[in-house]
């Protein structure tokens, strides 16, 4: 598959807010989230430019042909001076390729927005090579790490609440990183903290415990100090609420490395901050990564990595069920 060099639907966003459109618009990309914000932004930036609600439509494209499309589009508004055209699901068009010579000479009093779920195979096909050249052409890829981090910071801050980096970090470790999930659990804790200008990791935690909803610090301490029957409930309760296995295997990896190097750490006298951060924690939940590892020998911690290998591998090739798997893997890691 080509790899995209389409720029970043988040380059559009920022005109959009400003009121500067362009005539046509082709969003594509794996992220659903920046997909809907573009058409929650576009639709509400537009909207003082509307006179009539007649000259602004939303099309399924499979109820309607490109060429019907590029006819709306060509027709004059009904009272505005420009007209929105919103067309949704543009995977689905067979074949899109007039739009390459609507894109040379696009309608002035026109916006037309295409909005295409998922990633497109061939860049330098038709008529994705002519929307790019006129710069129409925009990707909404998933925000991984640091992006990810920064997106819910920025977030926060539109809420007027201070969000830190390594708190940002905590609330993507229990959520995950779907942004829908993010937002809505962010919201929450901003409601829960009222005045409160910063929000903590008391205040996460808090939140979390109201919703009576474990999170995977909570499975990482049930494991840590080998209280098997709160391991378990805690792990049903994630898998319950929408947790991946593979999250919960590579988080309690992350866990059991950061475990490993705190001999070594202590034999340094690293100071609890900098300690905290190299074992990959916040450190708030420091305290409970030394009690663990006095329950953990080096031999066992080699255990308890092969378990978790032999778990990832199940996930990933077998058709086993997620609640067995694992239910297998935390009786392994606590035999």
């Amino acid at each position: 598959m080509a790899k995209s060099k389409a720029p970043s639907i988040l380059d559009a966003i920022k005109e959009i807010k400003k009121r500067k459109f362009k005539p046509v618009y082709y969003f594509f990309g794996e992220d659903a989230y920046n997909l809907s914000f573009t058409l929650h932004t576009l639709e509400e930036a537009f909207q003082p430019l509307l006179l009539s609600e007649l000259d602004k439509e939303t099309i399924y494209s499979e109820d309607r042909s490109i060429n019907d499309i590029l006819g709306l589009a060509t027709a004059f508004p009904f009272g505005s001076e420009k007209k929105l055209i919103i067309v949704k699901e543009a995977e689905k068009i067979k074949d899109k390729k007039p739009l390459k010579e609507y894109a040379t000479s696009p309608a002035e009093f026109t916006v037309l927005a295409f909005f295409h779920n998922g990633s497109i195979t061939n860049l330098s096909s038709e008529p994705f090579k002519t929307l790019d050249a006129n710069e129409f052409l925009f990707e909404a890829k998933e925000l991984k790490g640091k992006n990810l981090i920064d997106w819910l910071i920025s977030i926060a801050e539109e809420k007027d609440k201070k969000l830190s980096e390594e708190n940002a970090q905590v609330l993507v470790d229990i959520v995950g990183e779907s942004r829908n999930m993010l937002e809505v659990q962010l919201e929450k804790i901003c409601i829960f903290v009222n005045t409160q200008k910063e929000v903590t990791i008391e205040s996460i935690q808090q939140v979390s415990s109201e919703l009576k909803q474990f999170n995977i610090f909570d499975l990482q301490n049930a494991i840590g100090l080998k209280d098997k029957s709160k391991a378990l409930t805690v792990a049903n309760n994630l898998l319950d609420n929408g947790a991946e296995p593979t999250f919960i295997i590579t988080m309690l990896t992350r866990y059991f490395t950061g475990l490993a190097k705190i001999t070594e750490l202590q034999s340094k006298n690293t100071p609890l901050q900098e300690a905290a951060r190299i074992v990959g924690t916040h450190h708030f939940y420091y305290p409970n990564y030394l009690k663990a590892r006095n329950l953990y020998s080096d031999q066992k911690l080699v255990e308890v990595f092969r378990a978790l290998l032999k778990a990832d591998v199940s996930v990933k090739t077998t058709s086993s069920d997620e609640k067995t798997i694992i239910t297998l893997l935390i009786a392994e890691i606590m035999q």
